[in-house]
Order: structure tokens, then C-alpha cells, then sequence
């Protein structure tokens, strides 16, 4: 298992949209998403993901050479039209308008419409968390999850993520999860690894426990808590398509099929600027250190760490090198 550098990894993820035909700044911004995923192992939301961008460049599943459309229909209401490409680049066209809208109005929103699979949802809200603001981010997925006691798909993992910043640039608090048990991405992964899954992560068409993975591919995860996980899962559908004028779970293909309609998904972000609350940082140090008055206990996101370099698979490296058109190192 070979290890690579972060900036090996970004180097070779450009070189493969650029190559199967993104535009400089949609490539450079995907590529960054990839680095930090792998940096800190989310594997998932990393290079897994690249023979997927790249096919569907090729076939127009997602448009890589589109600008995305920024509008503001209300004072402190920051709205993206990602024009069927890529979220990462939406997100960042945003930021800065509604940055600015949350520090006059103290807070603001920002939805961003009509986008490709974000895949790491917290990957956007920490970078809001370092601006100096808070947070909660919600969006939606292909269908794969049915009502408990159901057995028609409906939403889709469909995750929320919040991040909390400590005033010093950095973070004190990254929450950031599907609304299921776990996420689509490990039982594909399963699937492809010929593993079972644990008991309790889904059900087959039937709507029995399984821990088959292909079982579960073509039944329903679980949600997180059952009718709690169910809930916040329904709320983030209504957020992410419902403010954003994106199509609903329920309609959207397989993320990873090189061919089909565009994504059109949804994300919706509520930012919000702690300084309109006198004493929060000193407030949110309490709860901190209360926490870790426990051996063992930490904040959401406490002690994340980035590697560099990092060990990738030999498969997917292989893969990620052809893709690229780049000569081995």
C-alpha cells in the first residue's frame, strides 16, 4: 500500500477532472474536497468517489464547466444555482455573500440548488466554523431509506453536520453524520469487499434484518434511532430540496451510475455569528471542559488530526493514476 501526499493526492485528482473535462476552478475545488477527505481517513468521501466524477463528466451527468449563479432574494438570504455542477464550487461562489450577510444581520442563510453529491457535508461547515461563525448543515441523497414500518424508499441518508468555532480560527466542536445508521458508502464498500454488514444497519425489500450488503442495496438502511433518526432525516429532505428548488430523495438515480439525470441536489446551511451573544466563547469553554472531566470524553470533532502522508489502497491509487493520464512517481 503505497503512501501518498496530500499534495500528490490533489495533484492527481486535478490532473483526472481537468483530463476527463472540468474547467480549472470546479477541478481545483473538487480536488481540495478529495485532499481533506483522505487526510483524515474519510476514505468514503475521497478518492472512492473519483472514477465516479470522472465517468460522469464524460457522459454530462455533472457539468464541469458551468458557473454557478449567486442571487439574494432577501437581505440575509444567499441562494446558488449550481447549474448542475459541482457542489464544491457553488459552495464557495456563496460563502463570502453570505459571510458578509451574517455579519451584518447576525444570521443568514445559504442554499445552494441544483448540485452534485456535496459527499462530506462537514467539509463545508467547518470552513464556515473558521470564519468565525456556527454552522448546522443539512442536505439529501438518492432514495434508500424507508418510514420505520415501511418498506417504500422515500429520502436518502440524507446528513447534518455542525460546526462550532472556538474564536481562534480553529474549531471546538465538528459534528457530522448520515441520519442512518450508517452511511451508504460502507455497504457499498462491503458489497465490493464481499464482507457482511452488522445486523441493524439495514433491511431487505421485505423489510427484514439483514447483513447482506447487496440484501441492503436493494432493500432500506435504517435510521438512526428509528423514528428520531427518521425525523431529522425528513427535515433535512425539507431543507435541502424543499428551500433550495432542487428535486426531492425520492427522484434522484444512484449517485454513482456513470449515466443518468443530473444529481440536482440540494444543500442548506443556517450560518450564524456567535458575537451577537455576549460571553458564548467563555459559555461554550464550560461545556467544553465539563465534558472533559471524563476520562475519555471529548467534544464532537476533538482531536481530529490530519496525516500526510497517507496509506492508499494500491487498487485505488492504480485506478487514480490512469484516470489522471499522469506518469507514476
Amino acid at each position: 500500500m503505497p503512501h501518498v501526499t496530500l499534495d500528490e493526492i490533489e495533484r492527481v485528482v486535478l490532473a483526472a477532472l481537468l483530463e476527463h473535462g472540468a474547467d480549472a476552478f470546479p477541478a481545483a475545488e473538487v480536488a481540495r474536497a478529495v485532499r481533506k477527505a483522505e487526510a483524515h481517513g474519510n476514505r468514503i468521501c475521497g478518492l472512492y468517489y473519483l472514477e465516479s466524477y470522472c465517468q460522469q463528466l464524460r457522459t454530462g451527468r455533472v457539468k464541469g464547466n458551468v458557473s454557478p449563479v449567486v442571487s439574494a432574494p432577501r437581505a440575509a438570504t444567499i441562494l446558488v444555482d449550481a447549474q448542475y455542477g459541482f457542489a464544491q464550487p457553488a459552495f464557495t461562489y456563496g460563502l463570502v455573500p453570505a459571510l458578509d450577510a451574517a455579519r451584518k444581520f447576525g444570521t443568514a442563510t445559504l442554499a445552494i440548488g441544483h448540485a452534485h453529491t456535496c459527499t462530506s457535508l462537514g467539509y463545508f461547515t467547518e470552513q464556515v466554523a473558521r470564519a468565525g461563525f456556527i454552522c448546522f448543515g443539512l442536505t439529501n441523497a438518492s432514495p434508500i431509506v424507508a418510514p420505520p414500518g415501511g418498506k417504500t424508499r422515500v429520502i436518502g441518508t440524507n446528513p447534518i453536520a455542525f460546526s462550532v468555532p472556538d474564536g481562534q480560527g480553529g474549531l471546538v466542536m465538528q459534528f457530522d453524520q448520515s441520519t442512518t445508521t450508517v452511511a451508504l458508502g460502507k455497504i457499498t464498500m462491503a458489497k465490493a469487499a464481499g464482507t457482511s454488514i452488522p445486523e441493524g444497519w439495514a433491511v431487505d425489500k421485505d423489510g427484514n434484518p439483514t447483513t447482506d450488503p447487496e440484501a441492503a442495496l436493494t432493500g432500506s438502511l435504517v435510521s438512526m434511532g428509528g423514528y428520531k433518526g427518521w425525523g431529522l432525516g425528513l427535515m433535512a429532505e425539507i431543507l435541502a430540496a424543499g428551500m433550495t428548488g432542487s428535486t426531492l430523495s425520492q427522484d434522484v438515480k444512484p449517485l454513482k451510475a456513470p449515466e443518468g439525470p443530473h444529481h440536482d441536489l440540494g444543500q442548506y446551511y443556517m450560518i450564524i455569528d456567535p458575537n451577537v451573544s455576549d460571553g458564548f466563547t467563555d459559555r461554550l469553554a464550560r461545556i467544553a471542559e465539563a465534558i472533559s472531566e471524563d476520562e475519555g470524553a471529548r467534544m464532537p470533532g476533538q482531536g481530529r488530526t490530519e496525516s500526510d502522508p497517507v496509506d492508499v489502497p494500491d487498487a485505488v491509487w492504480a485506478q487514480a493514476m490512469e484516470l489522471s493520464g499522469l506518469d507514476a512517481f
